[in-house]
């Protein structure tokens, strides 16, 4: 926001609804992640405790960091500070979620679709920050230069630091570090999994017929 280069996609998506239907941004950004958490249903997404921070920690976090971050009118200044953000969201992204306890309702269709079609982080997640953006900017939604490359960068971001944060199992309280093959099949999630690849699905179960998290299943992939 303190880079004014253009709204991350979303957001240019609750600009355009806003205009339209004459609500505030906040309203409507509450909405639209109700009518996100709803689309979970279809997919069999479940939410966590991370889903409920989620909605309310962001708002706080942006409203403390929007107070510490000053504004800046020189582009040598706004470049940086739009690029660092982008790369923090990605950072922030692969941490919360692969704490595993439930994504966001935006970040949580993004890991519903990847578990359910089998297709990459990175690929899932672009595409749905293309259609979002695509929607807003007819909407009216204002986008630039920051726009753009935080919807195509957002994915491959989130799918590395996905990987980079990933937890290893615990069994009978015993760390398993390892990534390859274990009895009664399936495979552990280790610091840095296998990359994901673009094709069947990530619902590899867990040892007793225990089916894995969303999380899990991201993380082994």
């Amino acid at each position: 926001m303190r880079g004014a280069l253009g709204l991350e996609p979303w957001g240019v998506l609750h600009q355009g609804l806003a205009e339209r239907t004459g609500l505030t941004i906040g309203v409507v950004s509450i909405v639209v992640g109700a009518v996100v958490l709803l689309l979970w249903i279809p997919i069999r997404q479940r939410p966590g405790l991370g889903t409920v921070s989620n909605v309310f920690v962001i708002g706080l976090a942006m409203d403390g960091t929007l107070a510490l971050v000053p504004e800046s009118g020189a582009l040598a200044v706004r470049v940086p500070l739009m690029a660092l953000g982008i790369v923090l969201n990605g950072l922030a992204t692969g941490l919360y979620i692969a704490a595993r306890f439930g994504p966001g309702p935006r970040d949580g269709l993004m890991t519903g679709l990847h578990r359910l079609t089998g297709r990459s982080i990175r690929l899932v997640r672009t595409l749905l920050e293309v259609a979002v953006v695509a929607t807003g900017f007819l909407l009216g939604g204002s986008v630039g230069i920051g726009t753009v490359l935080y919807a195509l960068s957002i994915g491959p971001l989130a799918q590395f630091f996905l990987r980079r944060f990933a937890v290893p199992e615990r069994e009978g309280g015993i760390t398993v570090a390892s990534s390859g093959p274990r009895p009664g099949g399936g495979s552990r999630p280790a610091g840095d999994p296998a990359p994901a690849q673009d094709a069947g699905p990530a619902t590899a179960p867990v040892p007793g017929g225990r089916p894995g998290t969303p999380e899990q299943a991201i993380l082994r992939r």
